[in-house]
């Protein structure tokens, strides 16, 4: 399947840097925020009121007493426990906050609703208009609840990309799309709704006027999303057809790995071309029944000829992915919750030179904090603990059969 048919919205022109774990992504975000004159609109899975989230308000309130507006989306799920007071926080400073798919009160909780697997897991801030961020990484600190084998946390393995360019107005769409969407459902607010209507015309004609810049020599990219209407399969579509046209190198990064046939196929099928497979999977188990779902593919994996290494020295909670001299950076997991139902958000970049540096950053953590699994291993397990994986598996595709797509998985 070749890119053309996928009818992808390539920008040429772009300025993308790479960022490592929040360490490097929250200055840069808040440097953006101080900068701001006009706008700033985030949207998170979770915000979580730590060190990290409250230096986040802090600078957000920062810029509303600038004038500048603030609008903030946060998930109902990833961000339950905090949802409440980061809405009064951002109200206090004069912000707009919205909670895409609140989580029910009550009773209602107690009750399964396929809707409620539906969540916002993308990652995207854009500033004025001119630059955006977008990636895996939470508002959450780096430190918050990892593993310590006594000699200190080691933080979250995790990236996101700061866009310049032609990009940024697609990812200002894609958060301008939602929120519309979110202010169509709030029955409490036809009158503020009916206002923006009527001043549509005027905000496009606005908005027309504005060109982005464009960096020459720049990255040529391509904003990929993932929702239940218009884009249900681009982002497993654009892996599908990337890793069938790869003619040397498939290296993968990922939190929650549990694909589909399709992929599964696709990765098989590269490794018999005598395409290099690797995968660099969780080696500490965050969400156990993934963890061990994963470990249940392990021996099929490793006959098919692919590689697979386990990150030991944290959570590991990368979506990425480097194909030949393509780059994937994003919020979507390869495993049925992120490509059959939340919205996501990646950047596919075809770029040699910023391939091989997302490449070499994974490659680093790979040989320094990273243990390859063995068939030997596999077999040194106990009857318990492949019983477990096992178990695990197979209750993760009933899970997938809930959900009413598993024909599409």
């Amino acid at each position: 399947m070749a890119h053309k048919e996928l009818r992808l919205t390539w920008r040429e022109g772009n300025q993308i840097d790479l960022l490592h774990n929040g360490g490097e992504l929250f200055p840069a975000l808040c440097k953006a925020i101080d900068e701001a004159r006009l706008q700033v609109h985030l949207e998170t899975y979770i915000f979580n009121l730590d060190r990290t989230g409250l230096m986040v308000l802090d600078h957000l309130s920062r810029a509303r007493a600038r004038g500048v507006k603030v609008r903030v989306v946060i998930d109902g799920f990833g961000s339950q426990g905090h949802a409440a007071a980061i809405a009064s926080k951002l109200a206090e400073m004069g912000a707009q906050c919205r909670v895409y798919r609140p989580e029910p009160a009550g009773l209602r909780a107690a009750r399964f609703n396929l809707r409620r697997l539906r969540r916002l897991h993308r990652k995207v801030t854009v500033v004025d208009g001119a630059i955006a961020f977008v990636g895996g990484i939470n508002v959450l600190d780096d430190y918050v609840d990892v593993p310590d084998d006594g000699q200190g946390p080691r933080p979250r393995f995790d990236f996101a990309v700061r866009l310049q360019g032609p990009i940024v107005a697609d990812a200002a769409r894609a958060q301008r799309a939602l929120w519309l969407r979110m202010a169509w459902r709030r029955r409490d607010d036809w009158a503020a709704f009916y206002r923006r209507l009527t001043h549509l015309a005027e905000w496009r004609k606005a908005r027309e006027k504005a060109t982005p810049p464009t960096f020459l020599p720049g990255h040529r990219a391509a904003l990929l999303l993932r929702d239940n209407i218009r884009f249900r399969q681009t982002i497993e579509n654009v892996y599908l057809a990337t890793m069938a046209r790869a003619q040397n190198d498939i290296l993968i990064a990922n939190a929650y790995f549990f694909p589909g046939r399709r992929l599964r196929k696709a990765l098989q099928e590269a490794a018999q071309r005598g395409v290099k497979v690797r995968l660099l999977l969780q080696g500490r188990s965050e969400y156990p029944l993934q963890y061990r779902a994963c470990r249940y593919m392990y021996c099929q994996l490793l006959d098919d000829g692919i590689e697979i290494y386990e990150y030991m020295a944290s959570y590991l909670h990368a979506k990425v992915a480097v194909v030949d001299r393509y780059a994937m950076v994003g919020s979507s997991n390869l495993d049925p919750f992120s490509l059959l139902l939340a919205r996501e958000a990646n950047v596919f970049v075809q770029d040699a030179q910023f391939a091989d540096e997302l490449k070499a950053a994974i490659e680093a953590e790979m040989h320094g904090d990273g243990e390859r699994v063995t068939e030997e291993q596999l077999q040194q397990r106990t009857w318990l603990g492949r019983w477990v994986d096992a178990f695990s598996y197979f209750m993760l595709r009933a899970g997938v059969a809930l959900t009413g797509k598993s024909s599409e998985y």
